[in-house]
């Protein structure tokens, strides 16, 4: 189940949230009544973010490779096709 949060609890209730993330799960905290943050574990994090080092890296060899340049469309074209093929 989602958690969404007032920022609120991240002050008062943080053993609470602490637990969640732990777990696993993000939380969705709320300022006004709007998304404001997720929080995450340290974890999750690395998970979504471990690749994304390495592949900047991989992007700046092949642009010293090659004066090819994409366009934004084509950039975005190929990611949206990556992303649905999960």
């Amino acid at each position: 189940m989602i958690q969404i949060r007032p920022v609120s609890d991240l002050r008062n209730k943080f053993p609470e949230i602490e637990t969640i993330v732990n777990s696993g799960k993000p939380v969705y905290l709320t300022k006004n009544g709007y998304g404001a943050m997720v929080v995450l574990s340290m974890e999750e994090y690395a998970n979504l973010t471990e690749n994304v080092e390495m592949k900047l890296d991989e992007a700046d060899r092949q642009a010293k490779a090659t004066d090819k340049r994409l366009s934004h469309e084509e950039v975005f074209s190929k990611a949206r096709s990556v992303m649905d093929a999960r």
